[in-house]
């Protein structure tokens, strides 16, 4: 509530200022996922849009609601699974066939909005549940 309330406030306040925080935010979670990824193509890839878009959204242009939505989710589970297993066996268990969703491939999931599924299939294998 109090991080809200600080929202509202500050978008009342110097709307443009908000817009740049949440901008300049939005490129520092993409700057991550490059490096974790290994390039800009990987994140494109993940992000099922084109190479040129992801360099664009480096530069000076920002991901639309859509994007940044699977940009932040793509983000925060390869985080969440990098606490639990070196980078690229991430990587790859984001691009594997998972038994814990049917069979589905995390990445997929992800850019469908699905992220709690993901995170229980996170979860899952945390724990060392058999699917």
């Amino acid at each position: 509530v109090g991080a809200s309330r600080a929202r509202s406030s500050l978008t009342q306040r110097d709307p443009v200022r908000y817009v740049h925080a949440v901008d300049t935010l939005a490129r520092q979670k993409l700057e991550s996922l490059v490096e974790d990824m290994g390039s800009q193509a990987q994140v494109a890839r993940a992000l099922e849009v084109s190479p040129s878009r992801v360099s664009r959204w480096l530069k000076d242009e920002e991901p639309d609601r859509d994007n940044l939505i699977k940009l932040e989710a793509v983000e925060f589970a390869l985080s969440r699974l990098q606490a639990t297993y070196q980078r690229p066996t991430a990587l790859k268990w984001l691009y594997g066939f998972n038994a814990h969703l049917g069979g589905a491939r995390p990445i997929d999931l992800l850019n469908r909005g699905r992220v709690s599924d993901v995170l229980r299939a996170i979860e899952a294998d945390e724990t060392g549940a058999y699917a």
